[in-house]
């Protein structure tokens, strides 16, 4: 195994240091929360008191600064509240990806409040670049993406809203539209009409708007009422 393939995260306890493989993107998916399994973020089964040296931590020293010789339970604890030493070009990548999740999660959450349409993702970035703002790497795309929208507000009109969709889909692709709609968004309301027709109301992020336009023409062939309330 390569280096980029792993990394080592570290916790400081109690005066001593407790490391641990790790693959680094699973490690961040692990510590925002979106990866639930610590056996995938895992590479090994060993707690070291120093990777490079070999040096293991004996269960002694497990058992008094974790409570138990779990390593599950141990990597858990050192993989949220400790670092990851991280290469240059593992923290670019890292920092690029979540960079693209935050302007996604951005786009999808915002509207222009003059023309009530969404922002596409690269106004935002070019936005963000204007505004000179950076991305936390150990900060959740929640997290940063408040601030964000803030900050962006020196730059761009944006407003954070959200959007109810009102469809009406004919017998034919109802029973498709159904499973869609109820997939993209929260529904409000439904109701099957005696011709089999399909009427719904969903709430979603204004800036999804036009993905859920497309997806909702795209089943039905056009073939659809639909009606749009921004609030």
């Amino acid at each position: 195994m390569s280096n980029r393939e792993y990394v080592i995260a570290r916790l400081e306890k109690s005066g001593s240091k407790f490391e641990i493989l790790v693959d680094p993107d699973k490690a961040l998916k692990y510590r925002e929360g979106s990866l639930k399994d610590i056996n995938e973020v895992l590479v090994g089964d060993i707690v070291y008191k120093d990777v490079k040296k070999g040096d293991k931590a004996s269960p002694q020293e497990l058992q008094k600064n974790f409570g138990t010789t779990d390593i599950k339970i141990i990597a858990d604890v050192i993989v949220k509240k400790g670092e990851l030493q991280l290469t240059t070009e593992q923290r670019r990548k890292l920092l690029e990806q979540k960079k693209k999740l935050v302007i996604n999660y951005i786009s999808k959450s915002v509207i222009d409040p003059k023309t009530k349409t969404p922002i596409p993702p690269q106004r935002i970035e070019k936005a963000m670049e204007e505004a000179k703002i950076s991305i936390d790497l150990y900060k959740t795309v929640e997290e940063q993406a408040s601030k964000i929208i803030k900050e962006l507000t020196r730059i761009l009109p944006i407003k954070v809203a959200r959007a109810l969709i009102t469809v009406k889909v004919p017998p034919v692709t109802a029973g498709k539209a159904y499973s869609e709609l109820r997939r993209l968004g929260d529904v409000k309301n439904e109701k099957w009409l005696n011709d089999g027709s399909l009427y719904m109301e969903i709430e979603i992020p204004a800036g999804m708007q036009n993905d859920v336009i497309d997806s909702i023409n795209r089943i039905t062939k056009g073939d659809v009422e639909l009606s749009i309330k921004v609030f």
